[in-house]
Protein backbone atom coordinates (compact mmCIF):
# COMPACT_ATOMS: atom_id res chain seq x y z
CA UNK A 1 0.00 0.00 0.00
CA UNK A 2 1.68 3.21 -1.27
CA UNK A 3 0.96 6.29 1.43
CA UNK A 4 0.27 9.70 -0.11
CA UNK A 5 2.84 12.39 0.12
CA UNK A 6 0.93 15.08 0.52
CA UNK A 7 4.11 18.06 0.62
CA UNK A 8 5.51 17.81 -2.77
CA UNK A 9 9.77 18.28 -3.28
CA UNK A 10 9.50 21.79 -3.76
CA UNK A 11 7.93 22.36 -0.35
CA UNK A 12 10.66 20.17 1.32
CA UNK A 13 13.07 22.87 -0.05
CA UNK A 14 11.50 25.54 1.17
CA UNK A 15 10.85 24.19 4.72
CA UNK A 16 14.48 23.12 5.14
CA UNK A 17 15.20 26.79 3.89
CA UNK A 18 13.24 28.11 6.65
CA UNK A 19 15.17 25.69 8.86
CA UNK A 20 18.41 26.67 7.79
CA UNK A 21 17.86 30.37 8.26
CA UNK A 22 16.42 29.39 12.01
CA UNK A 23 19.43 27.48 12.26
CA UNK A 24 21.97 29.94 11.16
CA UNK A 25 20.29 33.03 12.40
CA UNK A 26 20.00 31.07 15.95
CA UNK A 27 24.29 29.96 15.94
CA UNK A 28 24.54 34.32 15.44
CA UNK A 29 22.26 34.82 18.10
CA UNK A 30 23.94 32.23 20.31
CA UNK A 31 27.39 33.77 19.56
CA UNK A 32 27.24 37.47 19.47
CA UNK A 33 23.97 38.63 20.26
CA UNK A 34 20.76 40.21 18.51
CA UNK A 35 22.73 42.79 16.64
CA UNK A 36 25.14 39.83 15.18
CA UNK A 37 21.71 37.56 13.87
CA UNK A 38 20.12 40.34 12.13
CA UNK A 39 22.36 40.23 8.94
CA UNK A 40 22.11 36.74 8.73
CA UNK A 41 18.60 36.27 8.86
CA UNK A 42 18.62 39.38 6.21
CA UNK A 43 20.71 37.27 4.17
CA UNK A 44 18.20 34.20 4.67
CA UNK A 45 15.07 36.41 3.64
CA UNK A 46 16.67 37.62 0.30
CA UNK A 47 17.56 34.26 -1.02
CA UNK A 48 13.89 32.77 0.30
CA UNK A 49 11.82 35.32 -0.77
CA UNK A 50 12.31 35.34 -4.48
CA UNK A 51 12.61 31.52 -4.37
CA UNK A 52 9.13 31.43 -2.59
CA UNK A 53 7.63 33.72 -4.90
CA UNK A 54 9.39 31.22 -8.07
CA UNK A 55 7.98 28.01 -6.35
CA UNK A 56 4.55 30.01 -5.97
CA UNK A 57 4.59 31.07 -9.97
CA UNK A 58 5.80 27.50 -10.94
CA UNK A 59 2.97 26.23 -8.57
CA UNK A 60 0.22 28.15 -10.56
CA UNK A 61 1.26 26.22 -13.96
CA UNK A 62 1.22 22.96 -12.94
CA UNK A 63 -1.93 21.85 -14.61
CA UNK A 64 -1.53 23.73 -18.10
CA UNK A 65 0.03 22.80 -21.45
CA UNK A 66 3.94 22.29 -21.63
CA UNK A 67 4.48 25.91 -23.37
CA UNK A 68 2.89 26.85 -20.65
CA UNK A 69 4.87 25.71 -18.15
CA UNK A 70 7.91 26.34 -19.61
CA UNK A 71 6.71 30.16 -20.17
CA UNK A 72 5.95 30.23 -16.36
CA UNK A 73 9.50 29.06 -15.53
CA UNK A 74 11.17 31.61 -17.71
CA UNK A 75 9.09 34.14 -16.08
CA UNK A 76 9.33 33.47 -12.81
CA UNK A 77 13.35 33.02 -13.21
CA UNK A 78 13.35 36.49 -14.09
CA UNK A 79 11.47 38.29 -11.74
CA UNK A 80 13.11 35.99 -9.24
CA UNK A 81 16.52 37.25 -10.54
CA UNK A 82 15.32 40.87 -10.37
CA UNK A 83 14.12 40.53 -7.40
CA UNK A 84 17.11 39.15 -5.77
CA UNK A 85 19.14 42.01 -7.17
CA UNK A 86 16.07 44.49 -5.84
CA UNK A 87 16.24 42.90 -2.53
CA UNK A 88 20.55 43.40 -2.19
CA UNK A 89 20.26 46.78 -3.47
CA UNK A 90 17.46 47.89 -0.35
CA UNK A 91 19.22 45.69 1.99
CA UNK A 92 22.95 47.13 1.49
CA UNK A 93 21.56 50.77 2.07
CA UNK A 94 20.84 49.69 5.27
CA UNK A 95 24.52 51.02 7.72
CA UNK A 96 23.98 48.42 9.92
CA UNK A 97 23.81 45.50 8.15
CA UNK A 98 27.21 43.02 8.20
CA UNK A 99 27.88 42.56 4.41
CA UNK A 100 30.08 39.07 5.25
CA UNK A 101 27.09 37.80 7.78
CA UNK A 102 24.63 38.72 5.16
CA UNK A 103 26.04 36.60 2.91
CA UNK A 104 26.73 34.02 5.39
CA UNK A 105 22.87 33.90 5.79
CA UNK A 106 22.38 34.24 1.89
CA UNK A 107 24.32 31.18 0.76
CA UNK A 108 23.03 28.76 3.67
CA UNK A 109 19.73 29.25 2.20
CA UNK A 110 20.74 28.83 -1.08
CA UNK A 111 23.15 25.74 -0.35
CA UNK A 112 19.41 24.27 0.81
CA UNK A 113 19.07 23.42 -3.36
CA UNK A 114 23.21 21.78 -3.86
CA UNK A 115 22.32 19.42 -0.90
CA UNK A 116 19.37 18.70 -2.41
CA UNK A 117 20.68 17.54 -5.46
CA UNK A 118 23.56 16.28 -4.05
CA UNK A 119 21.54 13.49 -2.04
CA UNK A 120 18.90 13.20 -4.47
CA UNK A 121 15.85 12.91 -1.98
CA UNK A 122 14.57 15.87 -0.16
Amino acid sequence: MAVENHFSTVGKVLYAQVLVTLLVASGFLLLGGWKSAVSPLIGSGVAFLPNLYFAYKTYLARYRQAQDIVNAFYAGETVKLILTVALFTIVLQIPSVDFLTLLVGYVAVLSVFWFALLFGRV
